[in-house]
Parts: C-alpha cells; sequence; structure tokens
C-alpha cells in the first residue's frame, strides 16, 4: 500500500507535531507513507471566500501531486471535505481526477473505513472530549449528526472508545460549531468567539480534561480563547492523543 501524507498548511506551519503523530500511526499499522514536497495549500480558504478561479490552480495542484499514489490521507476534515466534496467542479469530468478525489481520506476513516482497524492499543486515563468539526461530520460523514434519523456513530470515537483507561464526557450539543470557520473567525470575530466560548463551557460542564478533534483548526480557535483565559482544559489533535496513548503500554 503505497499512501502518500497530505498536510494541511496551519499543521505545516504551526503544529508540525500533528503530522508527525499522524506518520507514526500509519506506520504503526505498517502503512508506508511518503511526503510529497510538492504539495501546498487545498484551496479552501479561498474558495470558502468566494474566490473559486484562485483555488483552481491549488485542486490542479493537488491532482498532479498525488496522482500515482494508492491513498491520501489528511489529519484534517476539512482539508479532506474541500478535496473529496469540491473538487468535482475543478476535473471537468476527468474519471482520474474524481478517482483520486475518492481515495483521498481523513485519518480516522482510512483507519475505520480502508484499514478496518477496530481497536488500537494505547492507555489514556483522562476525561477526554470530543469536538466534532462541521466538515468532518457533515460532508464526511465520520459521524452521526442530531438533525439525522439513523443509528448513531462516529469513527474518531470508536478508536477513542478502545483505549484503556480513558472516559468520553458526554455533551449536551455534541455536534455544534465551534465558530471557526477558516475567514468567518476574521469576518465575524465576535460571534465566532461567543460560539467558540459555548462550545468550552459545554466541555466544562461534562468534566473535560483534554478536548480533541480530527481538525487542528478547530482546535487551534478553542485553544486560542482557553489561553486567553487561563483555563486548565488542554487541546490535543486526536493523532496526537493516540500516539501518546501508545507511548503508555
Amino acid at each position: 500500500m503505497k499512501v502518500a501524507l497530505f498536510i494541511p498548511c496551519y499543521v505545516d506551519q504551526f503544529f508540525p507535531q500533528v503530522g508527525l503523530a499522524t506518520v507514526d500511526l500509519l506506520e504503526s499499522q505498517g502503512v508506508e507513507v511518503e511526503y510529497p514536497e510538492d504539495q501546498t495549500c487545498c484551496g479552501q480558504p479561498m474558495a470558502n471566500t468566494g474566490c473559486v478561479a484562485e483555488a483552481r490552480p491549488l485542486a490542479e495542484k493537488y491532482f498532479q501531486t498525488f496522482r500515482a499514489y494508492d491513498y491520501v490521507v489528511c489529519p484534517s476534515g476539512s482539508c479532506t471535505a474541500m478535496v473529496r466534496e469540491h473538487y468535482e467542479e475543478f476535473a471537468h469530468g476527468g474519471a482520474e481526477f474524481k478517482a483520486l478525489c475518492a481515495r483521498t481520506y481523513e485519518l480516522c476513516e482510512f483507519f475505520t473505513d480502508v484499514l478496518k482497524v477496530e481497536r488500537l492499543p494505547g492507555r489514556f486515563p483522562h476525561r477526554v472530549g470530543l469536538h466534532q468539526s462541521c466538515h468532518g461530520l457533515r460532508e464526511l460523514r465520520l459521524g452521526s449528526s442530531s438533525e439525522m434519523v439513523g443509528a448513531s456513530y462516529s469513527k474518531a470515537r470508536t478508536l477513542l472508545e478502545s483505549l484503556e483507561g480513558i472516559t468520553l464526557t458526554e455533551l449536551t450539543r455534541p455536534d455544534e460549531c465551534c465558530g471557526f470557520g477558516g475567514t468567518f473567525a476574521v469576518s465575524e470575530e465576535a460571534v465566532s468567539c461567543m460560539m467558540g466560548n459555548d462550545r468550552i463551557f459545554d466541555h466544562e460542564q461534562a468534566g473535560t480534561e483534554v478536548m480533541t478533534a480530527v481538525d487542528m483548526s478547530c482546535l487551534m480557535h478553542l485553544g486560542g480563547l482557553i489561553k486567553r483565559q487561563k483555563k486548565p482544559l488542554r487541546v490535543m489533535h486526536i493523532a496526537e492523543l493516540l500516539r501518546e496513548a501508545a507511548s503508555r503500554i
């Protein structure tokens, strides 16, 4: 299995430890990982702001960079959703382009859907709250959302529950947005911060010690609010958490 690692811009620049943790987790499952150095932004910031023409060259760059790989794995639900759900308008009907988008996976769903991992070794004796990011939840369907009728599931939660000693906290609104929304946090700063504080309060009421998510962008926003208010909550990308748990075997 030849797997390429696709790292979001903000992870590359601000949270490289998330990318390294992702590599460690994949290699622990016997996956051969390569990091194509020609990769760049997926174009989501431009597309979300309405600058679709500016996003097109980045989509085409993605195709040229990753076309030779069996799978592409990304530790971000939002960037994966951009590729899988929004690149079609750039594909011009090209079957090879569409096939590449279809085999681009968020890290947790790659574990559950491709590798068929049901349990991960490790110990994490903390009260953990899972933040379900909007793109992963409602575009990639990494978990069930409250407005949908059907069985409840969460691919990230499945992996977390397999760890020894972990306690997953129960939120009153488990699938509510954190307020980040990329450029929304800039154009609507006050609303964004209020939404983030609501999520933090929900975790505090639930007794969360460590807040985790599949998107470091959400945790960057929430972590900033937590840090400025000097709250004791710790934020960790799920890749970091799973790797730390594995080190405690």
